[in-house]
């Protein structure tokens, strides 16, 4: 396992770690045992960092994150979220009182102390805008609630705000090869701050693994069905918010890049991972197979610089225009 500095918190992490909106729900059907199992292993893999949050699965995978990882709490990173189990367009969600309460029912269900990482999940601009909620952020990290906060955000625009607070220390984001808008402007104010950067959504909702054809479905309980167009919430972070029929297409024009790489997954989070400016990437899972491909992004090759401007070109003139949920 290779690890990077999350930012200037003093947290190295793995390149490749994981997200458990998967395990949690809202994904399709998943296993509590083959999540376990997959937990377990990619732990005894070196992996040392995992991102969650208090509504995936209703607080279950911080629960499963809890039995995976007792024990090894001084070992194990764990970055949870808040706020969207509750009206995130109401002020009060960002009180106090609600965010202690929120707080103190991650830290109940991850058996835990204090949290690593305690972000924002994807909250209005103008709550953001407000401040308020930063300085109850500061109240926890103060009384040793949380070790460090930061901000899953839906734009560049949210993420060049954030990087103007000073408690900020890292920012969720979504960066694929069909969202490539962040490593423009993002990640080089990210980099001189010693903010950290987390990558989720590294494979735009599966269409980077080129498995997906138009006539591809999904189930009634997975969101690649049920938010497509942003019916549930912003619509970028599904297909990283191209429509799906025109998100495959595009992805079918990338299949060059498994050659020598083994296939497009890992292309793909390579990738992302040659931005020195990238903390890690958090690509979801249910089970050990998943978890053992995803790590093998870690022995593929960089892209040389040939290719990779190849992919920005592409990116610029044929996917760009295409992206919906205000990037």
């Amino acid at each position: 396992m290779k690890y990077r500095a999350l930012g200037n918190t003093g947290l190295q992490v793995s390149e490749v770690s994981f997200g458990t909106w998967g395990i949690g729900g809202d994904w399709g059907n998943s296993d509590d045992t083959e999540a376990l199992r997959g937990l377990e292993f990619a732990i005894g893999q070196g992996v040392n960092f995992f991102d969650t949050a208090d509504v995936y699965g209703g607080g279950h995978a911080e629960e499963l994150l809890a039995k995976a990882t007792k024990g090894k709490e001084d070992e194990i990173h764990i970055a949870t979220k808040f706020c969207r189990a509750g009206d995130i367009h109401d002020p009060h969600t960002y009180s106090e009182a609600s965010i202690r309460e929120f707080c103190e029912g991650s830290l109940k269900r991850l058996q835990r102390e204090r949290i690593d990482l305690y972000q924002i999940h994807c909250p209005p601009f103008e709550i953001l805008k407000n401040g308020r909620v930063f300085e109850e952020l500061d109240k926890l990290q103060a009384e040793g609630k949380i070790r460090h906060y930061g901000v899953s955000v839906e734009t560049v625009e949210e993420g060049l705000f954030c990087l103007d607070v000073p408690g900020v220390k890292a920012l969720q984001v979504i960066f694929n090869l069909l969202r490539q808008k962040p490593a423009e402007a993002l990640f080089p104010k990210a980099a001189q701050r010693g903010a950290g950067i987390l990558v989720r959504l590294p494979l735009a909702s599966g269409l980077l693994t080129g498995k997906f054809t138009k006539q591809t479905t999904f189930g009634a309980n997975d969101h690649r069905n049920f938010n497509a167009n942003g019916e549930a919430f912003n619509v970028g972070e599904t297909f990283a918010g191209l429509p799906f029929d025109k998100g495959v297409e595009l992805a079918s024009r990338l299949s060059w890049i498994a050659e020598g790489r083994g296939d497009m997954a890992r292309a793909s989070m390579r990738w992302i991972l040659d931005h020195p400016e990238v903390s890690c990437v958090i690509p979801g899972f249910k089970n050990v197979r998943q978890v053992e491909d995803n790590l093998g992004t870690l022995d593929v090759p960089s892209f040389s610089p040939g290719e990779a401007g190849r992919l920005r070109e592409f990116y610029r003139g044929e996917v760009a225009e295409h992206i919906r949920g205000g990037y």
